[in-house]
């Protein structure tokens, strides 16, 4: 482990002291466990991330081929718009 140095204003440390008397560990202790969890959810977030990527080319691909079959019932053509006029 490394040790690391911050700065911060007087009144978050202080309440970062008292929250840590809280949760019955150190500041230190505290502030690395919020970073590890700040790893841990961006490391998810960017494999959530690139699957959605995988997922969402394969997805307009098979989008593509089925959604061509069905353009011509979702296009308005001039004489639908006058039936109601």
């Amino acid at each position: 482990m490394k040790n690391l140095t911050i700065t911060v204003e007087d009144d978050v440390l202080e309440w970062a002291r008292i929250e840590a008397a809280r949760r019955g560990t150190s500041v230190s202790r505290m502030v690395g466990d919020f970073m590890a969890e700040m790893q841990r959810r961006e490391d998810a977030y960017e494999r959530a991330y690139l699957a959605w990527r995988t997922d969402e080319r394969s997805w307009h691909a098979s989008a593509d081929a089925v959604g061509s079959a069905r353009t011509p019932d979702l296009e308005r053509t001039p004489a639908s718009k006058d039936v109601e006029s």
